[in-house]
């Protein structure tokens, strides 16, 4: 079906689920009948983290605050996982929300807020200390704007973080994960602790594709991580220390400017042989 701009797109399958595409690329899935259903793996990825890392266990509430809506996957995760939690999303296409709400609605009593503003200008009008989890996980045309990379945004990023909390962001790179390296600099220059989570492939660099960054003020529980990884559904590795000092290794932060992620090939080349 056709939503209420022409990029915009619902795919339903056979087993209840709902792709949202954008431009006719899948951009989040929805299973409304059992919202822990995860089906992207980055998605899968960026639950883990906040189930391993977040301040508070579930089912406990925790405050999340979302750059990038898309059909809601994730907050109606952290909803499903930890009823009654107050949750905060920045999603600025309008028409996509509209779409996702009549078509896709949302579970009663649910405390999801979203709100019409791009992530650096919605953060900047959060409060201090306001958030126990803030997810980054927001495309446009396909790559993650500039200003969601920039030391700017990783300042209010931390700024809006609690003490202890939790900043997670899904990036998308080529095989030499030179964009995501850069990423890490800037973001470890105000939140040293840091851990990226990937699946093997990814992680080896042998093809296009996501890694999710986890990123806290504290120390993060590695051994939790590392153990959570391994049971993960899919192939999943973990770089946290000097392994992820080599990743790292050179990249110069980006600045208050930041930088765009690179463009996804067609299918043919989201592979290195």
């Amino acid at each position: 079906m056709t939503g209420l701009a022409e990029r915009i797109s619902l795919e339903r399958d056979e087993r209840g689920g709902v792709t949202v595409h954008l431009d006719g690329a899948p951009q989040s899935h929805v299973q409304l009948d059992d919202p822990t259903v995860l089906v992207f793996e980055y998605v899968q990825h960026l639950a883990l983290a906040i189930d391993t890392c977040a301040p508070a266990p579930a089912p406990e509430r925790l405050a999340v605050t979302h750059v990038g809506g898309g059909g809601l996957t994730l907050p109606r995760w952290v909803e499903a996982t930890r009823p009654g939690s107050p949750q905060i999303v920045l999603e600025p296409n309008v028409a996509l929300t509209e779409l996702v709400r009549r078509e896709l609605p949302l579970p009663r009593r649910h405390r999801i807020r979203v709100r019409a503003q791009d992530g650096l200008t919605g953060i900047r009008g959060l409060g201090t200390d306001s958030a126990q989890v803030l997810v980054t996980d927001a495309y446009a045309e396909g790559r993650i704007p500039a200003e969601l990379s920039s030391a700017a945004y990783v300042r209010e990023v931390a700024r809006v973080l609690q003490p202890g909390g939790t900043a997670l962001w899904n990036l998308a790179d080529e095989p030499g994960m030179r964009y995501t390296a850069r990423v890490l600099a800037t973001i470890g220059a105000a939140l040293p602790h840091l851990a990226l989570i990937a699946t093997h492939e990814v992680l080896k660099r042998r093809r296009f594709g996501n890694s999710v960054v986890v990123a806290s003020a504290r120390p993060l529980p590695e051994d939790e991580l590392r153990r959570e990884v391994a049971r993960a559904n899919l192939p999943t590795g973990l770089r946290t220390g000097t392994d992820l000092v080599r990743v790292i290794a050179g990249a110069r932060p980006l600045d208050d400017a930041g930088l765009p992620s690179p463009p996804a090939p067609d299918a043919s080349g989201w592979r290195v042989v």
